[in-house]
């Protein structure tokens, strides 16, 4: 899979394209990666998709903007998993931002060479957000490249979104946010120094970089550690500011790994979240977390045995 930076490519053949943020890559998201394949198998092209980052609303309104279901990284690895053959990263800053509807929709077609595009039936694009699907398809037909729209996927009535899946984690709902994902949720990341609190506590843990300092999710959790190298570890993860320890500290993720005693600093984990054990809480002391971090390991070692 090709990965570029903005609308450009030295690539002549022609492609199937969608646009959009691809937020946790879910069902929906999948469900029209798997229509572009077949329009571009049906129509002999490469399929290429169109992502922004930082995410427009990161731009226009960091401090309201979502918490991120996935980071660039994991969204690039989820594409090549599902067949796509070009991803175009466009930087979204100031002049991205001025770039009309029209202007955009001219690049596809000049740049990327666009013959086929589909998007979904709300998409807005362009300056202003006056782009819609309406304006794509009429210049399509005055260019010469079809458009397609796709519609929503449901779930039990429900619209799958990267909103519902937000609004099912925060809710401590892993279940409803798989059936969504169509996979369990996780996190990647670089394992990280922290301050060293899990060890002293008889509890050592791998502290992941957080790559977005807002995560959709907190509490303690039931996990699997996927490892570089080390295959699949089972564990218990702690998301949170670790309110005993510090006050007005940023979002971090801990997972003991049960059994494990390696060093694994600079090794990428991804950590997929099975059951939420409980919110988090402030102990009075060190003692009774202590106390608590035994609980929530027991815990965490039968729902393994209960669910082999």
């Amino acid at each position: 899979m090709q990965i570029l930076r903005g609308l450009h490519s030295t690539n002549t053949q022609a492609v199937a394209v969608t646009i959009g943020n691809f937020d946790g890559v879910h069902l929906g998201h999948q469900a029209m990666l798997k229509e572009l394949r077949a329009a571009a198998q049906a129509r002999g092209l490469q399929t290429a998709v169109v992502i922004f980052e930082p995410h427009p609303r990161e731009f226009f309104t960091p401090q309201q903007a979502p918490a991120r279901l996935t980071s660039l990284r994991e969204k690039l690895e989820l594409f090549s998993t599902m067949g796509v053959d070009r991803v175009h990263v466009c930087r979204f800053d100031a002049l991205f931002a001025r770039k009309t509807a029209a202007d955009f929709i001219h690049a596809l077609h000049e740049k990327l060479h666009a013959k086929f595009v589909l998007i979904g039936d709300d998409f807005r694009f362009g300056s202003g957000r006056v782009g819609d699907f309406a304006l794509m398809e009429k210049i399509g037909g005055e260019r010469g490249f079809e458009v397609q729209a796709v519609h929503s996927v449901l779930h039990d009535g429900v619209r799958i979104s990267s909103t519902a899946i937000r609004a099912a984690l925060a809710a401590g709902q892993i279940r409803m946010a798989r059936e969504y994902l169509g996979r369990p949720y996780s996190i990647s990341g670089r394992v990280v120094h922290g301050d060293g609190m899990g060890r002293k506590l008889g509890f050592p843990t791998a502290n992941i970089q957080l790559k977005h300092n807002l995560p959709p999710l907190k509490g303690i959790y039931v996990v699997l550690a996927h490892t570089e190298g080390l295959g699949v570890l089972q564990g218990v993860a702690s998301l949170g500011v670790r309110p005993t320890l510090k006050q007005n500290a940023k979002p971090v993720l801990e997972v003991h790994l049960f059994e494990f005693s390696q060093q694994i600093y600079g090794k990428h984990l991804r950590v997929e979240f099975l059951q939420k054990l409980r919110d988090e809480e402030k102990y009075p002391n060190l003692e009774a977390l202590t106390r608590q971090i035994a609980l929530d390991v027991d815990k965490a070692k039968k729902w393994f045995i209960e669910h082999e």
